[in-house]
C-alpha cells in the first residue's frame, strides 16, 4: 500500500473529480457520509456533536457531517472558526445547506469570549484544518485548540488532527489531541512517526472511492508492508527441496554474560527456514550453544570471553549475522574490520556491531553494498549523528542507505526499512510488547537466515520486519503485552509463516 503526502493527495482529490466525474461538492459530501457511517457503527449515537469547522474543505466535511447527523435527530451545535473571509466554495454550498436544515445550532467564533462551554459527555468532531495546512496555528486558532483538548470530551478528528503536518514534523504546535481520527483513502506520513502517536489516537482510515487510477501509476517515496505485499514475496518450498536449497548462514553472536543474546539470535535463524546455520561463539558458550540450538552448529573462538577472530573460509557461507551480544573488547573490534574487509556478500549488522562501528566510522566503507543494518533510535544516532525530529531521522536513513548503498531498517513501532533506491518501507506489525531485551536479536537472526535462503537484501528486510513483529502480534494475543519476553516471538514464527501461507492461498 503507498503511504501519499499532501500535494499527492490533493491531485488525487482532483483526478477523481476529473476522471470519474464528480463534482467536488458530492465527492465531499460521500466522505461525510462515510464517517457519519463511521460513527453511528461505533456506538456514538444518542449523543450531543460539537463540530468545530474552519473555512476550508475540511471545514465544509464537517459542515456535511452535522448536516446529516442533524437528519438522523442527533443534537448538533456547529461552531465555526470565523476570520472575515468567505471560505472555500465548498464550504460556502454546505453552510447554505446546513442553514436549511433543522435542528443544528450554529454559532461563530471570533475571539475567545466565543468560545462556548463544553459538557465532558458530548462528543467533538474536529474539522478545523485538513492535509492542507501549511503553517502552525496562532492566536485565537490555537487557543481554540487548547480549549478543546482540556475540555474533557471525547474528540474525533477528520482527515488529521488540526495543527498536524501531513508529511513534515509538527513538534511544538498547537495539536488537537484526538481519542480517533478518520482519515481518508490511504495513510498519511504523519500517522506513522512516534512524535505524533499521542495526538493522532485511534486511526481509521476510510474508503471514500478516490479514482484508483491515479493510485496505480503514483510514485511516492513511502510504501506500507502489509499481508499482500510479503505474500508476493515469500517463496514457497518446492517439493523435493533439500537443506543445501536453503543457504548456509553464520552467525557471530555472544560475549561472557550475553550468550542470550548469541541463543535467541540462532534459535531466530534456524525458525527462518534457513537449511545450515554455523555459529561463532566465545569458548565460555560451546555448552550452552549446543544444548540450547542443538540444530546448529557451533565453532567456539580461540577466546573464553569474547570473540577475538574467525579463522574459517567465510565464502562458504551465503550470509553472515554479526553483532548480537559480542560486546566491545578491542579484539573483537578488529575481528568485525577483518570481516568486513575479506567478506563480499550482504551482512546483517546490529547491536554492538553497530556500535563498533559508530567507534570507527571508516569501517562503513567497508560494509559489503546491500548489507542490512539494523539499529534502534539511539545506535541510528550514534552512527549518523543527532536529528531533530522523526522526520528528519527518516530523511537521513534514507540518505545514508542511498550514500552507502545499504539496507538501513530503523527500529521502532512502525520500523522504516530505507532502501538504495531512495524508498522507504513503514512495518505494519508489531506491538509494544516487543519492546524487551533480546527481541533485537531475534530480528538478526530472522533477518540473516532469509538473506542466506536467496532472498534480495530488500525482501529479506521486508518479510523478516513483518514476520517479526506478526509473531509478537501473535504472542501478544496468547500472552498479553506485558507477560512477552523475546523468545515469545521465536515460539510463534511458526504461526507467522502460517499465515502468509494461508493469505496466498485465499
Amino acid at each position: 500500500m503507498k503511504i501519499l503526502n499532501a500535494e499527492d493527495i490533493r491531485l488525487w482529490d482532483q483526478y477523481t473529480i476529473q476522471h470519474e466525474p464528480i463534482s467536488s461538492i458530492d465527492l465531499m459530501e460521500r466522505a461525510a457520509g462515510k464517517c457519519v457511517d463511521w460513527l453511528e457503527g461505533h456506538t456514538y449515537g444518542d449523543i450531543h456533536y460539537t463540530i468545530f469547522c474552519g473555512k476550508g474543505n475540511n471545514g465544509g466535511d464537517g459542515l456535511a457531517i452535522a448536516r446529516m447527523l442533524a437528519k438522523k435527530n442527533y443534537p448538533v451545535t456547529v461552531a465555526i472558526l470565523e476570520f472575515g473571509h468567505q471560505g472555500t466554495e465548498d464550504f460556502q454550498t454546505n453552510l447554505a445547506r446546513l442553514h436549511q436544515a433543522d435542528g443544528t445550532d450554529i454559532r461563530f467564533i471570533q475571539s475567545k469570549e466565543n468560545f462556548h462551554p463544553l459538557e465532558n459527555n458530548e462528543v467533538i468532531i474536529d474539522a478545523l484544518f485538513g492535509s492542507g495546512l501549511n503553517r502552525k496555528l496562532e492566536g485565537v486558532t490555537a487557543e481554540l485548540v487548547e480549549y478543546i483538548n482540556n475540555s474533557g470530551c471525547r474528540i474525533i478528528s477528520i482527515d488529521i488532527p488540526s495543527g498536524m503536518f501531513v508529511d513534515r514534523s509538527s513538534k511544538g504546535n498547537s495539536i488537537i489531541r484526538a481519542d480517533h481520527t478518520l482519515s481518508f483513502q490511504c495513510l498519511k506520513p504523519a500517522f506513522l512517526v512516534a512524535e505524533n502517536a499521542e495526538f493522532t489516537g485511534e486511526l481509521h482510515i476510510l474508503d471514500i472511492g478516490l479514482h484508483e487510477e491515479f493510485y496505480q501509476h503514483a510514485s511516492g517515496t513511502y510504501e506500507w508492508i502489509d499481508a499482500e505485499t510479503v505474500s508476493s514475496i515469500h517463496k514457497p518450498r518446492q517439493r523435493f527441496a533439500n537443506k543445501g536449497n536453503f543457504g548456509h548462514g553464520l552467525l557471530i553472536a555472544g560475549s561472557y554474560g550475553k550468550m542470550g543474546a548469541a541463543v535467541l539470535s540462532a534459535r531466530a535463524c534456524m525458525r527462518s527456514g534457513i537449511g545450515l546455520l554455523t555459529c561463532h561463539i566465545p569458548r565460555n558458550g560451546y555448552d550452552i550453544l549446543q544444548s540450547t540450538v542443538p540444530e546448529a552448529m557451533v565453532k567456539a573462538d580461540v577466546s573464553i570471553a569474547s570473540i577475538t577472530k574467525i579463522e574459517t573460509d567465510l565464502t562458504q557461507y551465503e550470509a553472515i549475522g554479526i553483532g548480537p551480544g559480542i560486546g566491545m573488547a578491542a579484539e573483537t573490534k578488529m575481528m568485525i574490520r577483518e570481516v568486513l574487509d575479506t567478506y563480499r556478500h550482504p551482512v546483517v549488522l546490529d547491536a554492538d556491531a553497530l556500535n563498533i562501528i559508530a567507534s570507527q566510522k571508516d569501517l562503513l566503507q567497508l560494509i559489503p553494498a546491500g548489507s542490512i543494518l539494523t539499529p534502534h533510535p539511539k545506535e541510528f544516532e550514534r552512527l549518523f549523528g543527532e536529528t531533530a525530529d522523526d522526520f528528519a531521522r527518516i530523511q537521513l536513513a534514507l540518505q545514508k542507505a542511498r550514500e552507502l548503498k545499504l539496507i538501513i531498517v530503523l527500529k521502532g513501532h512502525h520500523t522504516l526499512i530505507a532502501t538504495t533506491d531512495g524508498k522507504g518501507f513503514f512495518n505494519s506489525t508489531g506491538n509494544a510488547g516487543m519492546a524487551t531485551g533480546g527481541s533485537g536479536d531475534v530480528l538478526t537472526g530472522l533477518l540473516t537466515g532469509l538473506l542466506a535462503q536467496g532472498y534480495s537484501s530488500v525482501e529479506a528486510a521486508i518479510l523478516g520486519v513483518y514476520l517479526h513483529g506478526l509473531a509478537g502480534d501473535i504472542a501478544a494475543e496468547k500472552l498479553s503485552q506485558e507477560a512477552m519476553v523475546a523468545g515469545d516471538i521465536i515460539e510463534n514464527l511458526a504461526g507467522a509463516f502460517l499465515s502468509i501461507r494461508k493469505n496466498k492461498e485465499t
